[in-house]
């Protein structure tokens, strides 16, 4: 039996992740919302420790960094007017950083972050943030056709248990792995460990 392969080890692409200073780091939702009540994500604190060293050192390689929140309504999940919808603290944008927010799940969707990429003259972003199967799936994959090169720092990702549509539930490790898995056959260089400095 020969050891599947993804479509970019195919083709030859070149999966070396790039040096944070030739990038825009781009923190997609690590919200409160995450932390407690129905979304709370199991590992929601570990992706954010590793997120946390992971911007620092991009902030130390000075690499733009664009920070997305997700904007629900008011008194609804993902409130930014509410505490449950700010940026988690320990990742509060520093002056300067960009924070963009949108309203649904591909952060270029109804947003300017491609002209705001654009203008950083980046075509590396590295993407990192909740949830793995969801908003950081889609933006990754918006970004294929937008022409932007994406990395995912895996382990500054999570998402949540999902129903199995036969009434069980796969759990957060593996939606989390299967949508790594996917967006690796085409769309992103996945990034596991501390490969990114």
């Amino acid at each position: 039996m020969t050891t599947a392969k993804t479509l970019l080890q195919l083709a030859g692409a070149d999966l070396t992740p790039p040096r944070l200073a030739d990038v825009a780091l781009v923190l997609i939702d690590i919200q409160n919302e995450y932390l407690a009540g129905p979304l709370a994500l199991p590992d929601a604190k570990p992706a954010i420790a590793r997120a946390v060293t992971l911007l620092a050192k991009a902030r130390a390689a000075n690499a733009a960094i664009i920070h997305i929140a997700h904007r629900g309504k008011t008194g609804g999940l993902f409130d930014r007017g509410a505490e449950r919808g700010a940026i988690v603290a320990e990742l509060t944008p520093h002056a300067g950083e960009l924070v963009i927010e949108k309203e649904l799940p591909n952060a270029f969707a109804g947003t300017d972050l491609k002209a705001r990429l654009d203008a950083t003259d980046r075509k590396n972003i590295v993407l990192a943030g909740f949830m793995t199967h969801m908003c950081v799936s889609s933006t990754a994959r918006a970004a294929l056709d937008l022409g932007f090169r994406t990395t995912i720092d895996a382990n500054s990702c999570a998402t949540r248990d999902l129903p199995d549509g036969r009434g069980g539930t796969l759990n957060a490790r593996t939606v989390h792995e299967v949508a790594l898995a996917e967006l690796s056959d085409r769309f992103a260089v996945i990034a596991r460990g501390d490969v990114l400095n």
